[in-house]
């Protein structure tokens, strides 16, 4: 039986509630060796929804998950129509205060690395080095056949010229990148095979229901044995790809700091979750630091 991906949780009734206190986040950044965790809602003030939060994705969009997309080419062809759309949105938006401010707590030398759940490639455009890109990015693309890699500008280029045409409006565009159209809107989208054998392509991006890669994952848990604290940005936590590294940290005595207006499944190992929009809280905790 094919096993659904876990897309929600419900939160513990004595999960501690979220404080406006950004003490201790600026407390951890300042004294430096902080191991940054971003997810959906660090991008949210760039134009990108979230999954889960007020008016998230979720609440309308089912996302494709890695089973359906290798079983149903029907499936295929209703993602690339519906990401072939999004990519267009989606590669207009550019990084907001949050992303700023991680990318100058790095330059200041106060982050041990940066973990993102997110495939916007947001924090790269503002500045931050050496992101580890837990769910792969959506300017990649990947052939399941023969493994080549390439850009997704020169796949969009090709679905361009096998759809003229195509312009249906979305009705939202979701943090994977796809966008919200009809079957009727979808209609007859061509799909383009890879160019050097003919095979299925699929973005370089970790499906729900697909596992991260091995050594990506040990990588990042190198990286939270190294960290001095956890500061998690924007993540509700919810899938186990983020949350083991909460909990690794945790149980190895690490601080664990979040910011994220809603609670999230890793509340618990919290030392405080801060209830503050994003771009808020980071820009005040930059000034607190004297951080340009």
């Amino acid at each position: 039986m094919r096993m659904r991906p876990t897309l929600s949780w419900t939160p513990a009734e004595d999960l501690p509630p979220g404080t406006t206190d950004l003490e201790p986040v600026a407390d951890a950044l300042g004294d430096g060796g902080v191991l940054v965790l971003s997810g959906a809602g660090i991008s949210t003030e760039s134009g990108i929804p979230d999954y889960r939060g007020e008016g998230g994705s979720l609440s309308r969009h089912t996302p494709m998950t890695y089973q359906d997309f290798i079983a149903d080419a029907q499936a295929r062809r209703r993602y690339w129509a519906r990401s072939h759309l999004g990519w267009r949105t989606f590669g207009r938006a550019r990084p907001n205060a949050g992303h700023r401010a991680v990318a100058a707590f790095g330059r200041r030398g106060l982050l041990s690395g940066v973990i993102t759940q997110n495939v916007d490639g947001l924090h790269q455009a503002a500045g931050s080095e050496d992101v580890v890109e837990l769910h792969g990015t959506l300017t990649r693309v990947v052939c399941l056949s023969c493994g080549a890699f390439s850009p997704r500008r020169e796949l969009a280029r090709r679905l361009e010229e096998a759809n003229p045409g195509f312009e249906p409006v979305a009705a939202g565009i979701n943090p994977d990148g796809d966008a919200d159209l009809t079957d009727d809107q979808v209609g007859g989208f061509r799909v383009v095979p890879c160019a050097l054998c003919g095979g299925t392509l699929k973005p370089d991006v970790v499906f729900f229901g697909e596992a991260v890669p091995p050594p990506r994952v040990e990588h990042c848990r190198e990286l939270v044995r190294a960290a001095t604290s956890v500061l998690v940005l924007g993540s509700s936590l919810t899938v186990m790809s983020g949350l083991r590294f909460v909990r690794q940290a945790a149980q190895a005595g690490k601080p664990v700091l979040i910011v994220n207006l809603d609670q999230t499944r890793g509340d618990q190992h919290a030392l405080a979750r801060v209830a503050l929009p994003l771009g808020t809280a980071l820009s005040t905790v930059a000034h607190r630091l004297g951080v340009a």
